[in-house]
């Protein structure tokens, strides 16, 4: 049985406290992802969003924004942090976005594999975003995946970039990483 976003929205209409992804027509319950990998996430979305909102370069959302793709199956994900430039979304919504980010970010859970997080960031690629990036804790490194060119990985003392997207904005590898109180 294939379901539609209207089922999703259904379901989560029923179910408000679970994070779901509709991918192939099928509706994906998506576990908390743990502490660190979220606190890493949120790290992520503020620095996007402390260098976005001051220059109203556009929209920066956390993992409970969904995007409707434009593909086949009509698939609603939801990527941990992602950034829409202002040109392509005026305004925002209280439904599901009709469009893919321009930038993503997938950070690593503790559950998560790291295939079907590269997969699902090789499907927003093939499907027009710009940038997508997997956050990757126990590495400490981030994978930078853009069409058409090799992955590139960064780590601790590099700086991940979007200059396409977002000239002057760098965020140090090194700053996402939960920090350590003695």
């Amino acid at each position: 049985m294939n379901l539609t976003v209207q089922d999703l929205k259904h379901f989560q209409g029923q179910h408000p406290d679970h994070r779901l992804e509709l991918v192939d027509g099928t509706i994906v319950i998506m576990s908390p992802s743990g502490f660190e990998s979220d606190e890493i996430a949120a790290e992520i979305v503020a620095q996007l969003r402390n260098w976005v909102r001051p220059r109203k370069l556009g929209r920066v959302t956390a993992s409970s924004a969904g995007f409707k793709l434009p593909n086949v199956t009509s698939d609603t994900r939801a990527p941990d942090a992602s950034f829409v430039k202002a040109s392509r979304m005026q305004r925002t919504t209280e439904d599901f976005a009709n469009l893919v980010p321009d930038l993503i970010f997938e950070v690593r859970s503790k559950t998560d594999s790291l295939d079907a997080l590269r997969a699902k960031i090789r499907q927003f690629l093939e499907l027009g975003t710009t940038v997508g990036a997997l956050v990757d804790y126990r590495t400490e490194t981030i994978e930078v995946y853009r069409n058409q060119a090799e992955t590139i990985t960064l780590h601790n003392g590099d700086r991940f970039t979007a200059p396409e997207l977002l000239p002057g904005w760098e965020m140090e590898v090194s700053s996402i990483w939960s920090p350590e109180f003695d």
